[in-house]
């Protein structure tokens, strides 16, 4: 009899330790998912931040290209004032009437 009950003490020592082992474990689990949810919070975020600055970088205007489309701009506004000069003369650069 003093053997099984000491076979028996020893198995509820064994359980304890596990139960006590289990609680751990699932502690450490419920740990790693709350990381696991950050994580893939900061990914998402992250991407979001990348396909922002790939869209930034793809509308970018440099003072370069700025200051080639104002020239530009310039120049198509003195065609049109030539143009609205010679309509409003009635003459062509050559010298015939449009009218005409």
């Amino acid at each position: 009899m003093k053997n099984f009950e000491a076979k028996v003490r020893h198995v509820i020592a064994q359980f304890r330790v596990l139960k006590q082992e289990n609680a751990d474990l699932y502690a450490e689990l419920e740990s790693k998912d709350e990381e696991i949810k950050k994580l893939k919070t900061e990914l998402i975020q992250s991407k979001n931040d990348y396909n922002n600055l790939k869209l930034a970088k793809m509308i970018e205007i440099s003072d370069a290209d700025i200051k080639e489309s104002k020239m530009k701009i310039t120049r198509l506004v003195r065609e049109i004032n030539k143009c609205i000069s010679i309509l409003s003369t009635g003459t062509e650069d050559d010298g015939s009437d449009i009218k005409g």
